[in-house]
């Protein structure tokens, strides 16, 4: 795959695929930067190189209908305060207007395109739609990690019509830090998954499980493999239909010799309601009426000991019903053992991420993914369609 740096983009008319999917207030204001920051390493080389620059995005889901609360004029906007170059907003994605102005682009200047999910024609990876989107553009660059496991048609019909392509620093970033985590982890190698749903996480298991030396499991997914084992939880959110395949990780975990760690205690509530009483309990069947909402402190510190002998730290998804801060306990307590083991770690998904900054220990992790579900199918496919676009 090569690498932004290595093009010449001088007087040359660059497609660069961003992710601009910013929060955005019921007024339309953004609530956070964050994305957009985080692509103005690589906007900013293209612009001082001389680039006449088109750039994409996507924003929230449309479902390929134009939605006004959904446009990037407030991207636009932003972007145009943190750069000195103009900034032009386009009136669409594709068409007559799009042309006239890519054509008008001058060296050094902006043209943000539409919402590209305002036409159905990018999710279905439609290649008329990104022979339309190649269209007068010299040089295809993609640093939109977060929509790399997509096959959408700014991300990989595109690639096909642009002869040369480059991945920019977020997408080089990413794709270095994954890719090591997946084919030379310095081990110990420690997995920490939580989040609501097996279903999510078994491609990933199953990878890791011919990798990782511990997994640690946590969130509402560790009460399906409870259940599994012919445990009693209650009222916990458990996939029925995912237990035999729970069974089946279980089993694995055991014939590969892998250290597969279920919580040892339990934070329960009667209902997830931040005004709820909790009680913290080792033992199972739980009480009736009660669910597990968060891991135990016992459970945080067994995890936080393996965590303290890890070399490498992969962790993806919250521990505990972590929106509502009395269930975030397990949560936090595991982002702090993660920042102090001094493993290479790598943090992705929103609610992950957001408990280290919520300990405010954001500067003590090795890298903290743009995109949750990106690094969850890198790491267990171990490539995306996006990659294998700029490869191809």
């Amino acid at each position: 795959m090569r690498f932004v740096e290595e093009l010449d983009v001088k007087g040359k008319r660059v497609f660069l695929r961003v992710d601009f999917n910013v929060p955005l207030t019921e007024e339309g204001e953004i609530r956070d930067d964050t994305r957009i920051r985080a692509s103005l390493p690589t906007i900013i080389y293209l612009l001082e190189h001389g680039a006449k620059l088109v750039i994409a995005s996507h924003l929230g889901r449309p479902k390929g209908k134009v939605d006004p609360k959904m446009s990037l004029k407030p991207a636009a906007a932003r972007l145009a305060s943190l750069i000195p170059n103009k900034v032009t907003q386009a009136p669409d994605v594709v068409g007559t207007e799009v042309t006239r102005l890519k054509k008008e682009l001058k060296e050094g200047e902006v043209l943000l395109l539409e919402n590209v999910r305002f036409t159905k024609a990018e999710t279905d990876n439609d290649e008329a739609f990104a022979r339309q989107l190649a269209e007068d553009i010299d040089v295809f660059v993609n640093d939109a990690f977060g929509s790399c496991h997509r096959a959408h048609a700014s991300v990989v019909a595109i690639a096909r019509f642009v002869k040369e392509k480059a991945a920019g620093y977020l997408l080089k970033k990413e794709v270095d830090y994954l890719r090591k985590a997946v084919h030379d982890p310095a081990k110990p190698y420690v997995a920490i998954l939580g989040g609501a749903k097996v279903e999510d996480k078994i491609p990933v298991i199953e990878n890791l499980l011919n990798k990782a030396d511990d997994i640690l499991i946590g969130g509402a997914m560790a009460y399906t493999f409870l259940k599994a084992q012919g445990k009693d939880v209650g009222k916990s959110l458990v996939e029925d239909d995912k237990l035999d395949i729970a069974r089946t990780v279980l089993k694995k975990a055991a014939e590969k010799k892998v250290n597969f760690l279920l919580p040892l205690d339990h934070v329960l509530a009667a209902e997830v309601d931040a005004g709820a009483e909790t009680e913290v309990v080792e033992s199972l069947p739980f009480p009736a009426g009660k669910m597990g909402v968060d891991i135990g402190p016992k459970t945080v510190a067994a995890y936080a000991k393996i965590i303290a002998g890890a070399k490498t730290i992969v962790w993806n998804g919250p521990l505990g019903v972590f929106e509502i801060d009395k269930f975030a306990k397990g949560t936090i307590g595991i982002a702090e053992s993660v920042a102090a083991s001094g493993a290479i770690s790598i943090v992705g998904g929103g609610d992950s991420i957001a408990a280290v900054k919520k300990a405010g220990v954001t500067d003590k992790i090795s890298h903290i993914s743009t995109g949750g579900g990106a690094s969850l199918e890198f790491l267990a496919y171990e490539t995306l369609p996006g990659i294998d676009a700029l490869e191809n």
